[in-house]
């Protein structure tokens, strides 16, 4: 079902092995929740991260979950509704 999407998860994949990220924050809009878990599986399968969801809510890319430092958080990714830059 997530062919539906384009995630463009090659590049959240090419990011995470560039920034040699061990532990990975998603932050998904409620649309796409019920795909967390193929994500997830996704890019662990194609990195060697860690990856946590972050499942508080997601207003807009100025809605970061600014907790996730506490967990040692190397990089966060959140998807929206609109395309925005890398």
């Amino acid at each position: 079902m997530l062919q539906n999407y384009d995630l463009e998860l090659d590049a959240v994949v090419d990011k995470i092995k560039k920034e040699n990220s061990k532990v990975v924050c998603i932050q998904l809009p409620e649309g796409l929740r019920p795909y967390a878990a193929e994500i997830v599986k996704d890019i662990q399968s194609k990195t060697s991260a860690k990856v946590i969801i972050w499942l508080g809510s997601c207003w807009g890319a100025c809605d970061l979950p600014l907790e996730v430092n506490r967990l040692g958080v190397d990089l966060l990714i959140q998807w929206g509704h609109s395309e925005w830059g890398h």
